[in-house]
């Protein structure tokens, strides 16, 4: 069913020039075993990221976006429990089962074809190792030995990514401030090249004015390095700027999907739509913020139904026992999908008010 389904949306949004699937998942599932039961933080979720594709995953916080990512390049925990039935990395005469494949192959894949920014970007460097020496490690874990070699690569990065290597290079990642951290992040992330770059929130904690040097910088890396990214983000105007298509989640799932276009504008998702509602605007007229009322279910105990349906103001009785699947907006043609019961009666409701 979910492959027939990202097979129609795929040929609804199909055109001469259209690129080809880079990574594919379908049905990918993560649970975390705890004393209480496993928490099912990623569950059923099917997409593909094409080549020269962004893409934004948006969600409040524990929705599962970060697992998401993690769990895209086999980077779980031990407690977690992984599922896939299929999760494919294709590119040129490169193709890897990265749901099977052993944890050797995983190593090599990683990095020189895929690379993940992680949160915390403190958290994310060795503390007593110098910014150069990270490079060097990262470059002799793949088989690049060579100093020179090393060396000017670091130096070009840091420089795509608009930092004083001088400065940078011999400081130790508590030296540099939160934006240059998430920056050398980034540089690192690129050092072999990948096709893909994971993002998991790169502006989070960081300034206004930093958060949109990080964001211009992502757009230039995109255009200039024909780069694939999927971005993880709560923050909705990041994934406006940079995406492609977006994916909501909730509780573990996507409830809707679409271009920028069909989520920003015409979302048919409640959860969807109280995301977008909840955020304030600079333009137009002061209004009042409407903030979707509730807690995100326990991922130990999920309700049954829809698991959106106890904070939402369009549920019947039918939600709470009947669980929705991804159905295609069939009104346009962008491959535009939802996972809602009522979205038709809803929706046409909004219309004729």
């Amino acid at each position: 069913m979910v492959s027939e389904l990202i097979q129609a949306a795929n040929i609804i949004t199909e055109d001469k020039e259209k690129p080809k699937a880079l990574l594919r998942a379908e049905n990918l599932n993560v649970h975390y075993r705890t004393r209480r039961g496993p928490v099912k933080a990623v569950r059923n979720v099917s997409f593909e990221l094409r080549e020269r594709e962004n893409i934004a995953i948006i969600g409040e916080s524990g929705s599962g976006k970060s697992t998401l990512g993690l769990a895209l390049v086999r980077l779980l925990p031990r407690s977690a429990e992984f599922s896939a039935k299929l999760l494919d990395y294709t590119s040129g005469t490169r193709s890897l089962d990265v749901a099977t494949c052993s944890e050797e192959a995983l190593r090599q894949w990683r990095w020189k074809e895929v690379a993940i920014v992680l949160q915390a970007a403190l958290s994310a460097f060795n503390p007593v190792l110098r910014i150069k020496d990270q490079f060097a490690d990262t470059a002799r874990a793949h088989g690049i030995n060579g100093k020179g070699t090393i060396d000017k690569k670091a130096l070009d990065l840091l420089e795509l990514v608009q930092l004083d290597h001088k400065r940078v290079l011999d400081a130790y990642p508590h030296e540099l401030s939160g934006g240059m951290r998430q920056r050398v992040l980034i540089a690192l992330a690129l050092l072999l090249d990948p096709k893909i770059l994971i993002l998991d929130e790169p502006t989070t904690a960081l300034d206004i004015l930093t958060q949109r040097i990080v964001i211009d910088l992502l757009r230039k890396l995109k255009k200039d390095l024909d780069l694939s990214m999927i971005v993880i983000s709560h923050d909705l105007s990041l994934a406006a700027e940079l995406a492609d298509r977006v994916a909501t989640m909730y509780a573990g799932e996507f409830v809707e999907f679409g271009s920028v276009h069909d989520i920003f504008y015409e979302p048919r998702h409640p959860y969807t739509q109280g995301l977008i509602t909840g955020v304030p605007t600079i333009q137009g007229d002061m209004q009042n913020l409407v903030s979707i009322p509730g807690s995100p279910p326990d991922l130990i105990d999920l309700p049954p139904g829809c698991k959106f349906h106890e904070r939402c103001r369009y549920a019947t009785a039918i939600c709470q026992t009947k669980e929705p699947v991804m159905e295609l907006v069939h009104r346009n043609n962008t491959g535009h999908m939802v996972s809602c019961l009522r979205w038709r009666e809803i929706n046409n409701a909004a219309t004729h008010r």
